[in-house]
């Protein structure tokens, strides 16, 4: 323990202890941490204060509780998230984006839009739309990294194979812009950090008390129509997410004032 946390709650010293341990390379990633009744005796704090110090450091996203084989220093490379620019890489390359995630379609078909969806596309909730839902795992350890889905009206892509349960032969926006004869042009992302709900703890394999990144892509054609709408879930800790952009050089021109 140190003089800096002499003060702190137990479990706050403990937690600051083993992160020290950890960023000064006593525990390397991978390594699996001594039991608690070890850990207990070692910075003479009962069992249930050491357990509430690793939440912490869980909640960090410093180490990994996996069931029946103990507790691990994390020992991986967040996957990296991009939005700009995103659709210029996947016409070169439609494999770019997801490569190192194996793609799953969950549920492929007309249902009603949820609530949330629903006013980001200027309908009534429950309208039907076409809706694809989706699981990515990593592809080394099967190890589930994102849900998410597509919305696509009815009238944009009705009857055609974005309804059938299988994953398309190429990026999604690709098929659309093929079966409309529109090219995506606009594009907007409202991204949000929260708690997840119950069903995207389990899904997303989450230790209790780590919220989730949330991000809903709403892209549109030259003449303003929403083409697809799509929302992404992600664990935070597993995620860095990058924008790259080009930096003005000349400041934008005022609007003119308007005439009386």
């Amino acid at each position: 323990m140190t003089e800096q946390t002499a003060g702190a709650p137990k479990y706050q010293r403990v937690a600051s202890a083993l992160r020290q341990a950890i960023q000064g390379g006593t525990y390397r990633p991978g390594q699996k941490l001594p039991p608690e009744d070890q850990l207990a005796a070692q910075y003479r704090m009962s069992v249930p204060t050491v357990r509430q110090g690793l939440s912490v450091l869980v909640a960090e996203g410093l180490i990994d509780r996996q069931h029946g084989k103990g507790t691990f220093v994390k020992d991986e490379h967040p996957h990296t998230r991009r939005s700009r620019n995103r659709y210029g890489r996947a016409r070169h390359d439609n494999k770019l984006l997801t490569r190192d995630l194996q793609h799953s379609i969950l549920f492929a078909g007309r249902a009603p839009v949820p609530a949330h969806i629903a006013k980001v596309m200027g309908l009534e909730p429950g309208t039907e739309v076409i809706i694809r839902r989706r699981l990515l795992r990593d592809r080394e350890t099967g190890r589930p990294e994102e849900i998410g889905a597509s919305y696509i009206l009815v009238e944009v892509a009705g009857g055609t194979y974005v309804e059938e349960p299988q994953v398309v032969p190429k990026a999604l926006f690709l098929c659309i812009e093929e079966i409309t004869g529109k090219r995506y042009t606009q594009a907007q992302d409202l991204w949000r950090a929260r708690v997840p709900t119950g069903d995207e703890a389990t899904a997303l394999e989450m230790p209790a008390g780590m919220p989730v990144m949330h991000v809903v892509h709403t892209a549109r054609a030259d003449d303003d129509q929403i083409l697809e709408v799509s929302e992404s879930v992600w664990p935070a800790d597993r995620i860095v997410i990058v924008d790259e952009y080009a930096i003005e050089q000349e400041a934008s021109q005022p609007d003119a004032p308007s005439s009386v």
